[in-house]
């Protein structure tokens, strides 16, 4: 596939290939040279709940979600026995 560089240094990736591996506005890549000319993109892998808690916070619904202290750990939940 081919792509140009804007005047801004900026590469676009090609749409085939944002929506085949599921790539989002935003999402951080690593560019490393190999050699002159070669050049290795490598996506950057996002942390499990990466924005996870600023989602919950800009809920609409105020109140409902409070952050945990920080000292609690999820060790005191009891996980339910599925039948």
């Amino acid at each position: 596939m081919k792509t140009t560089v804007s005047t801004k240094g900026q590469i676009i990736l090609p749409a085939e290939i944002r929506q085949r591996d599921a790539i989002e506005p935003g999402q951080e890549f690593e560019v490393e040279r190999i050699d002159r000319g070669e050049y290795r993109l490598k996506r950057k892998e996002r942390r499990r709940n990466e924005g996870l808690l600023k989602l919950l916070l800009a809920c609409p619904v105020k109140g409902w979600f409070k952050p945990m202290d920080r000292r609690e750990t999820t060790a005191h939940i009891k996980v339910p026995k599925l039948a």
